[in-house]
């Protein structure tokens, strides 16, 4: 399917199809070369037409329609109200049932944002256990003041959905509402006297009123309103979308629209609009556009059936409206520029890839990437890392951390050669257990190529691990960092790749990587070799005795500046074990 389109007169619409060529828009011309034949539905009415055609371009997704890109998993927030114990989740599925949705959001990233968020002000459970009040003990969510707990039964139904009654509110942009019930409900506790109830009260009511002066920029325009803007160059398009609520800007998306070649702004505009209001599960009384909209009539009498209320299309042109819709503008150009930025980074990704599988000479484009470090000082405290570039991009997920268990003093080279071994035979041990368990196991991956950081000794021990386990088949590098030069095995000089390549960013990004990965890990023994290793050693203390110590001191430092007496305070330690340690320290 090349195009839908809708029309009263069909008669008239396809003829204009047929003009002569040379007066055609250049996209009709483009489409008009294609088409091979024409197919027609009739309905009863506009709304009925109208609704069948973004049906029908959301399901064939036509190749010069305008429309959303990815519009088909567009993210939701859902509450399902009609539960005992509610949670907030992520779905992609907007369905007509009793439970609440907000949204659509352009991408998980924004969702999970505004997930984040409301998780830090409101405790409502993220798992999706059974609760029966029974449970031994809760989980640590409890403990950070995270979640209410009903599965030990710390909290009643009521309060359990009060609170979700204010999340719901939250995201409708009525937090001053919620304010007005959290004051109550501290000086209730404080009443009480419970005070450690009234402190996270406190703590809620400062989390919002955060929020609230980050929205105070949305105060010159009252109730709720969309605004809507657009940024457009050539072929590509980006809508910037502000959502007013309760006279303040209680968030804000952008989307990128495909196939505007040869658009008139209105045109997107209008193609955004019903696509995106087919899916909200919210629609406000009034949207302010930066262009007219086409078939103004059809389309707001559609959107006032959707809304199930009266809606009003305005283009603002001076005032209050106009500064936000010019602030509007101002983001979709930033979201244009941004998403042509990721698009040109994706290019040269790709073409550092390609450009790898020719100058190594590989058998296949590296679309997955290993790389591997260690990190040491003089051999103590040894570490290997493991990064993971899949199709250029870092994989956090992939990455592995390996603590030396082999090797003793500083021999860089054994070190490569026990991580490729404990990795690939962890390997060999996934790809069995995928035959038997339907979850797959991301060790059992094979790499495209393996980098390891370091020059020709470090490669040459790498491939004789890599040979020892039959790993034959798994091309192999190293990059060193003195002149930033490649290796391969079997070829004396360095490969000839040009130091302002794709192909060396691509290297380099992986080597780099490899490295943070390896030092912060390092870094982190280092950090707990410093705090524990004197106590480890005095004789009868334990890791019980030692954390009561740290508990009480906080640092070896304080315990060495302690008198034998205070020493002796602490639970598990004698008058006798406060001299050894006062002694040993």
């Amino acid at each position: 399917m090349l195009y839908v389109g809708k029309a009263a007169n069909l008669s008239n619409r396809v003829r204009s199809y047929f003009m002569e060529h040379r007066n055609l828009p250049q996209k009709i011309q483009r489409l008009m070369s294609n088409v091979s034949d024409i197919d027609f539905i009739v309905t009863n009415s506009e709304q009925e037409a109208l609704i069948l055609e973004f049906s029908l371009i959301k399901r064939h997704r036509p190749r010069y329609n305008v429309r959303l890109k990815d519009d088909k998993t567009f993210p939701y927030l859902k509450i399902n109200v009609t539960e005992d114990w509610p949670g907030v989740y992520i779905t992609r599925r907007f369905q007509k049932d009793r439970a609440r949705y907000f949204g659509p959001f352009a991408s998980a990233g924004s969702i999970r944002k505004t997930l984040r968020l409301i998780k830090k002000i409101f405790p409502f459970r993220s798992c999706t256990k059974t609760i029966t009040g029974r449970d031994k003990k809760p989980c640590l969510e409890y403990y950070i003041h995270r979640c209410l707990a009903p599965c030990i039964g710390a909290v009643t139904k009521e309060e359990y959905h009060e609170m979700i009654n204010q999340v719901i509110q939250f995201l409708e942009g009525k937090q001053e509402l919620v304010l007005r019930q959290l004051n109550q409900r501290m000086m209730d506790a404080s009443h009480y006297l419970q005070f450690e109830k009234a402190a996270l009260l406190r703590d809620q009511i400062t989390a919002i009123q955060k929020v609230i002066e980050a929205q105070k920029i949305a105060v010159i325009l009252k109730g709720e309103q969309d605004i809507i803007a657009l940024a457009q160059n050539k072929g590509q398009a980006c809508v910037q979308i502000f959502f007013i609520r309760s006279n303040k800007l209680v968030g804000r998306d952008h989307f990128i629209m495909e196939n505007v070649h040869g658009e008139t702004p209105n045109e997107i505009i209008t193609s955004f609009v019903k696509q995106y209001y087919a899916s909200s599960s919210y629609i406000p009384p009034t949207i302010l556009l930066q262009h007219p909209v086409n078939e103004l009539p059809t389309l707001s009498e559609w959107l006032k059936k959707q809304r199930g209320g009266n809606i009003s299309l305005q283009v603002p042109k001076r005032g209050a409206k106009r500064q936000l819709m010019n602030m509007a503008i101002d983001n979709a150009n930033k979201g244009l520029q941004l998403a042509k930025a990721k698009e040109m980074n994706l290019q040269a990704i790709t073409s550092g890839l390609q450009q790898l599988k020719d100058k190594l000479r590989l058998p296949r484009m590296p679309l997955r990437i290993e790389c591997y470090d260690i990190s040491n000082i003089q051999g103590a405290l040894a570490v290997g890392s493991m990064i993971v570039l899949e199709k250029g991009i870092p994989k956090p997920a992939h990455y592995r951390r390996f603590k030396i268990k082999t090797v003793t003093g500083a021999d860089d080279y054994a070190m490569i050669q026990e991580v490729l071994r404990r990795r690939f035979k962890r390997a060999a041990g996934a790809r069995e257990l995928n035959e038997t368990t339907p979850q797959k196991d991301n060790w059992a991956i094979n790499p495209d190529l393996i980098l390891i950081d370091g020059g020709k000794g470090q490669l040459s021990a790498a491939v004789n691990a890599i040979e020892e386990l039959g790993m034959h088949s798994v091309p192999v590098a190293s990059l060193a960092k003195e002149n930033e030069d490649a290796f391969m095995p079997g070829r004396a000089e360095p490969v000839d790749i040009p130091k302002d390549s794709p192909a060396l960013h691509t290297l380099q990004r992986a080597r780099d990587e490899a490295h943070r990965f390896a030092i912060s890990y390092h870094r982190r023994l280092r950090s707990r070799k410093g705090i524990a290793s004197v106590l480890d050693d005095i004789p009868g203390i334990g890791p019980k005795r030692k954390k009561a110590l740290l508990t009480r001191f906080k640092s070896v430092k304080s315990i060495k500046e302690a008198s034998p007496e205070e020493l002796g305070k602490t639970k598990g330690i004698t008058p006798a074990l406060a001299r050894n340690i006062k002694e040993y320290l």
